[in-house]
């Protein structure tokens, strides 16, 4: 969950270190989104793993999780269309499909995301390479593994659904097709970093619309999965929900056809984690809000003493 508080070269600081660190008992941490080139960026400040510099940033925060007993992956991304020509030098945003994303640019006064470009098959091999190139630099930087953010609309997402692939070359048209960009940077960053997981949001409920032919290559995607000795598949939702055209909730629909590790996420409690765990439903469940309000979440949790509330503001927090 990124809170935008790199520095301006997108260097993790050190207060990011600590506010990481207070928080490595528990188990697996997986950072907020890291971006893998200068063309990923969609806002303000947010952290990068593409250049040396950043890479001994890095260091510091994986050197203080370990020295506390936990384990850290890198989430790397591309944001693709959600992005706006003020963070790429007056370029426009890489999409699958020219295809623009309507409402306005966060933490902005008024600007509106604008049409982005459709990539060309080249684009796409750089993006592979710079997806490659990131997790060679987690694990230079120390992390325990790296999770490929394919998930909430962003660049590997908008090739998986139909609303923002609209390609008719070996990049769109067939699940097959729309799923090559994400299998072949998973076979790729496999090469350099042994932990890999991934992160996938079967139902399209941010920063593109629904296509009811999506589950085709949702379905596709998850079976083919099985394939590749993953860590774990990871939801991205904000709440994990039922949703009708799955006929389950996103977690539970994963898990019927994924047969490896899935980590539930999306608005989980202790006790509705809890619940979905003793259900079948997951193997783990990630806790987003609740612990950037709480550093101290698992003490909590364990003597039942009361949290405090997420709210917005605590995003612009290091503590």
């Amino acid at each position: 969950m990124n809170r935008s508080m790199a520095d301006d070269n997108f260097i993790p600081t050190s207060a990011m270190a600590d506010y990481y660190a207070r928080r490595a008992d528990t188990g697996l941490i997986i950072t907020e989104s890291l971006m893998i080139s200068t063309t990923a960026q969609g806002y303000p400040n947010t952290p990068a793993i593409y250049s040396p510099e950043q890479v001994e940033g890095w260091k510091a925060v994986t050197e203080k999780v370990h020295r506390n007993g936990g384990k850290i992956f890198a989430q790397i991304w591309h944001t693709g269309r959600v992005s706006h020509p003020i963070y790429l030098n007056g370029e426009k945003p890489l999409a699958p499909s020219a295809v623009p994303l309507k409402g306005r640019v966060p933490r902005t006064a008024d600007l509106q995301y604008e049409t982005p470009r459709a990539m060309t098959s080249e684009e796409i091999k750089k993006i592979i390479s710079d997806f490659t190139h990131a997790a060679a630099n987690a694990k230079k930087a120390g992390f325990d593994g790296v999770e490929i953010h394919a998930a909430n609309g962003y660049l590997l997402d908008q090739f998986l659904h139909w609303d923002t692939n609209r390609r008719t070359d070996e990049w769109g048209g067939t699940p097959e097709n729309m799923s090559r960009i994400l299998f072949e940077v998973i076979r790729k960053v496999k090469k350099e970093i042994g932990h890999v997981g991934v992160r996938l949001s079967p139902s399209a409920y941010l920063h593109l619309d629904h296509d009811e032919r999506d589950i085709q290559v949702s379905d596709y995607v998850l079976k083919h999965l099985n394939e590749y000795g993953l860590a774990y598949v990871h939801t991205g939702m904000f709440e994990d929900n039922y949703q009708p055209h799955l006929n389950a909730t996103v977690t539970q629909y994963i898990k019927r056809l994924y047969k490896g590790t899935v980590i539930a996420c999306g608005g989980y409690s202790a006790e509705t984690g809890g619940k979905a765990l003793i259900d079948g439903d997951a193997d783990l469940v990630a806790i987003g809000r609740p612990l950037i309000a709480n550093p101290d979440y698992v003490i909590k949790v364990r003597q039942q003493l009361p949290l405090v509330s997420y709210d917005v503001e605590m995003l612009n927090q290091l503590f």
